[in-house]
């Protein structure tokens, strides 16, 4: 009996952080759909061209979310030993970080942003007008970048309610972001209410004012609530942080920076990979991946379940109790993806019809779709077990799992199929999936072997 009420009261502990994080990141994936569908109604180009400058902004995403993931592990172990001081600090640190990689970001994009677009407009014998994505990319990243320091702000406080064990403002704030977003989306980008139409200006407009929206809500509610968000006291009297506690942030923290950098450029190169095979292949993986966004926030849910509720109990030195616990929620975000997989599986022909776009995009989204729902139980296991790693601080093996385990091993696989070979683009997408099964073998291994398991904030 008591191992059940225990599996019980993990259960409910796990949904608790899980939900708020799966309501939030689901609603503004869902929103995100409708936002592309909005944009994909415009033409293959628009579609295509605000498509690839999402997938370099998304190399900006990432390293926000893996600089800001290397002070959180501090916050959430700062959190469990109940040191609200600690916690502070950790949070000026992503503060003057993600300073940095705005400046950094928008300096990169100004100057090379036509270059870097260019990069994946290839001729091909599928039609697509280049001139007409170039143009569209270029209307749409001038405006995002405005957004860029939004989101930086945004994501500073609400990863460290998150990993202070409130994810509920968070996902409040994030579902009236996106409804203004879809709101705007509509009214701007076919001229509604009286409004011009804009086309992509529109969607870019109506997501940097979505983005701020949310930074403000989220940091209202913490200032106004301080006693139960202690940290939150003085936190702009100085940006001054311990210089051992920089130092060992950042030994963690670069690392995950770095491995966020490199995994994301790895995706972009293969992105670029599939380029190769014509616009309607960009099309059509934009698509697909839209949707896997959607439903993949699932397991990405149970991945930050992982972080904060492992992390904390490592933090609290229950080193035993976060073995036992880390295992079920593994197993518990594996099974739930099949189910999902499923779904997604059940609408792959159906969803890329949404598209104002031709057939030959449709059928390679649909083929992508079916292939992301069956390994989408693989990806859960490697999400969780990336987490489980780096809850214990082990950020050089995670570096080595995630980041560069793209750019050494499915990166030369599919640039050398793409280069050197006849294959389709689902052929060189399916490669990626094939090297991801090494990934899971060595994850298992490293997780069961208990490598990650210890208190990284003890005196």
């Amino acid at each position: 009996m008591k191992i059940i009420e225990r599996n019980k009261t993990l259960l409910k502990t796990v949904f608790m952080v899980a939900f708020p994080i799966m309501v939030q990141n689901g609603f503004t994936n869902f929103v995100n759909l409708l936002d592309n569908i909005m944009v994909g109604r415009l033409g293959t180009e628009q579609m295509s061209g605000v498509a690839i400058v999402n997938e370099l902004l998304f190399v900006y995403n990432l390293c926000i979310f893996g600089g800001f993931s290397g002070a959180g592990i501090f916050t959430a172990q700062y959190f469990g030993k109940g040191d609200p001081e600690g916690v502070r600090n950790t949070f000026r640190f992503k503060l003057v970080l993600g300073s940095i990689l705005v400046c950094g970001a928008v300096l990169i994009m100004t100057f090379f942003g036509r270059d870097l677009i260019g990069f994946y407009l290839n001729e091909s014998a599928d039609g697509g007008d280049l001139a007409a994505a170039m143009h569209s990319g270029l209307l749409y990243l001038d405006i995002m970048l405005i957004g860029l320091p939004g989101f930086a702000l945004a994501q500073a406080y609400s990863t460290t309610l998150r990993e202070c064990g409130q994810a509920l403002v968070p996902m409040q704030a994030g579902i009236a972001a996106v409804v203004v977003n879809l709101g705007l989306n509509y009214v701007l980008i076919y001229g509604k209410l009286g409004f011009s139409a804009m086309g992509v200006r529109g969607a870019a407009i109506a997501t940097v004012i979505s983005r701020y929206i949310e930074a403000a809500i989220i940091m209202v509610w913490t200032h106004r609530n301080t006693d139960s968000q202690p940290y939150a006291k003085g936190l702009y009297r100085t940006l001054r942080i311990p210089r051992t506690l920089v130092s060992r942030i950042s030994s963690k923290g670069m690392i995950l920076l770095l491995n966020e950098a490199l995994w994301s450029m790895g995706m972009t190169l293969l992105a670029q990979c599939y380029s190769m095979r014509g616009l309607n292949a960009v099309a059509g993986v934009h698509m697909a991946e839209t949707i896997n966004m959607l439903f993949k926030v699932v397991f990405l849910a149970f991945g930050s379940s992982v972080g904060i509720i492992v992390g904390g109990l490592l933090g609290a030195g229950k080193l035993e109790e976060a073995r036992e616990t880390d295992k079920k929620i593994i197993m518990l975000s594996v099974f739930i993806s099949f189910f999902v997989g499923l779904v997604m599986i059940s609408i792959s022909r159906l969803f890329p019809k949404l598209y104002n776009t031709n057939e030959v995009a449709r059928a390679i989204a649909t083929s992508l779709i079916i292939t992301q729902g069956i390994c989408l139980p693989i990806e859960a296991f490697k999400n969780a077990t990336y987490f489980t790693l780096r809850s214990g601080g082990r950020t050089f093996i995670t570096f080595l799992f995630d980041g560069f385990y793209v750019i050494a091993v499915s990166f030369p696989v599919v640039f050398v199929l793409s280069r050197f070979t006849d294959a389709s683009v689902l052929w060189l997408f399916v490669s990626v999936q094939i090297t991801g099964i090494l990934k899971c073998i060595l994850g298992f291994i490293l997780v069961k072997r208990g490598v990650w398991i210890r208190n990284i904030v003890v005196e």
